[in-house]
């Protein structure tokens, strides 16, 4: 995969389908995005491509002081990689691009800079200033050249999946649960020095402090997450980027 950050020096895509998002967790319903996203690429013979934006628009705009994401931005990269996603455009996000009105959105950026051809969004996806972009407005506009369509609502267990669902869940130890919801195990990437993790993204939701069964690189292990310091792995390895994902019980 490859990843892009901005949007003004990008490569001509091949008849690009793409999707637009936070995608923080890259979780179920994420995953029927995508999907939907590379079908319609193959489709034209085309290129998949996922736009997200760096920070997250609530840690720009101050709209809940106390999040904590399920994903880092590199977490985001691997798992949209490893879900087959052929290009990732990181968007900075800034107050003054907040302010952009979902219209110029789609027509300066989307179509304009990326060359969008085909747009999937999510049942309750908004965007632009104040969210005032959604499937309706776009599908009431007249954008011959932009194939448009919205997936519904993906559940487990009759619950709607949301990142907000996962996060409570990670929140409160239920990583069983979480790992349904998000169709593969909460996962860290993280330096590993002697078997302590160092979390560089301040944002990064953590588990409550205990002991936990993970695998570090595939390997198994146990992770101790105390109430002050860093969480360490019960074993003394080093190695940069490891993939510490949590055994579900």
């Amino acid at each position: 995969m490859k990843v892009f950050h901005g949007i003004d020096r990008l490569p001509a895509f091949r008849h690009p389908a793409a999707t637009v998002g936070s995608f923080d967790g890259v979780h179920g319903g994420h995953s029927e995005l995508l999907a939907a996203v590379r079908r319609f690429a193959r489709e034209r013979d085309g290129e998949s491509i996922v736009v997200t934006f760096s920070p997250h628009p609530r840690i720009v705009l101050e709209t809940q002081t106390d999040l904590r994401l399920l994903t880092t931005l590199d977490e985001k990269a691997w798992l949209l990689e490893r879900a087959g996603i052929d290009n990732l455009v990181v968007i900075p996000f800034t107050r003054e691009f907040s302010r952009t009105g979902s219209a110029d959105f789609i027509r300066r950026d989307l179509i304009g800079k990326l060359g969008v051809e085909t747009l999937v969004m999510g049942y309750n996806h908004h965007f632009g200033h104040n969210k005032e972009g959604d499937y309706g407005s776009l599908r009431s506009s007249e954008r011959p050249t932009l194939r448009l369509y919205r997936i519904e609502p993906f559940s487990v267990g009759g619950e709607k999946v949301s990142s907000t669902v996962v996060r409570s869940l990670v929140e409160h130890a239920e990583m069983a649960r979480a790992a349904r919801m998000l169709g593969h195990p909460y996962l860290l990437m993280a330096d590993v020095a002697r078997g302590s993790l160092r979390i560089d993204d301040p944002y990064k939701l953590l588990p409550p402090a205990g002991e936990y069964p993970v695998t570090a690189d595939g390997v198994p292990a146990r992770l101790f997450i105390p109430s002050e310091g860093a969480p360490h792995l019960d074993r003394p390895f080093t190695k940069e980027k490891s993939i510490i994902e949590f055994t579900a019980l």
